[in-house]
């Protein structure tokens, strides 16, 4: 009898210290110092990114200002000069005054006139019989070339007008040689000065005599490197 009472005072016991365990107010956290005095916090790299990205709103300062237009300019190509002392002389006189300029040189074929000749039959001697014949059948105005690229060809005229050739080769033909007519060309070097100025710059002023030179628009593409020394 004893020893149910002992038990049963023990677990009322439990019971008791239980409930109390369950009831018991919790202990407040201990608050961790974010560092050491006089140590910066960390900071997360992704904080920094979107701290960084937000912009700071400024205020303007007064009214946008509007943007300044293009200073007009014209870009040209002056030409042709003749000789390189023309040119030099026009480089020389416009380079201070214009933003870029360059030259060039371009080949020109120029038309002559026309020859009319027999052609080499391949030897001095056999050239000179020809040139006997033609004396023989009334002919006349002819020689023998002596030298260069048609020696011993026979030459029967140069004329600066094509009908006075034809007519030369007729001539000749009827009487049963076979004449040949061809051009004489000679191949001239050309000058050309491009120029980017601003619009406004009296160029032709600075060219004096050669301001009448001839012209034409083309693009503003001139590069650096085509400044004049």
């Amino acid at each position: 009898m004893f020893a149910r009472i002992v038990v049963l005072v023990l677990l009322v016991m439990n019971l008791g210290v239980g409930l109390w365990w369950w009831l018991r107010p919790q202990p407040a956290e201990p608050v961790v110092a974010a560092s050491e005095p006089g140590v910066p916090a960390l900071q997360l790299l992704s904080e920094q990114v979107v701290a960084s990205a937000v912009p700071a709103e400024a205020e303007p300062v007064g009214p946008p200002q509007p943007l300044a237009e293009p200073e007009a300019r014209d870009c040209l190509e002056l030409g042709p000069w003749v000789t390189q002392v023309d040119v030099r002389r026009a480089m020389n006189v416009l380079t201070p005054a214009v933003n870029r300029i360059q030259f060039r040189e371009t080949r020109e074929v120029i038309r002559r006139g026309y020859r009319v000749f027999l052609a080499s039959p391949g030897s001095r001697e056999q050239a000179l019989a020809i040139a006997r014949e033609l004396s023989a059948r009334g002919l006349s105005d002819y020689y023998v070339v002596t030298a260069g690229d048609d020696q011993n060809s026979v030459s029967l005229g140069l004329f600066r007008d094509q009908n006075n050739a034809n007519a030369r080769l007729r001539q000749v033909r009827a009487q049963g040689f076979d004449a040949q007519l061809e051009p004489r060309n000679d191949e001239l070097p050309q000058y050309w000065v491009d120029i980017d100025v601003d619009r406004g710059v009296d160029w032709r002023a600075l060219l004096g005599r050669q301001g009448d030179i001839g012209t034409r628009e083309i693009a503003c593409e001139l590069g650096e490197a085509a400044v004049a020394d």
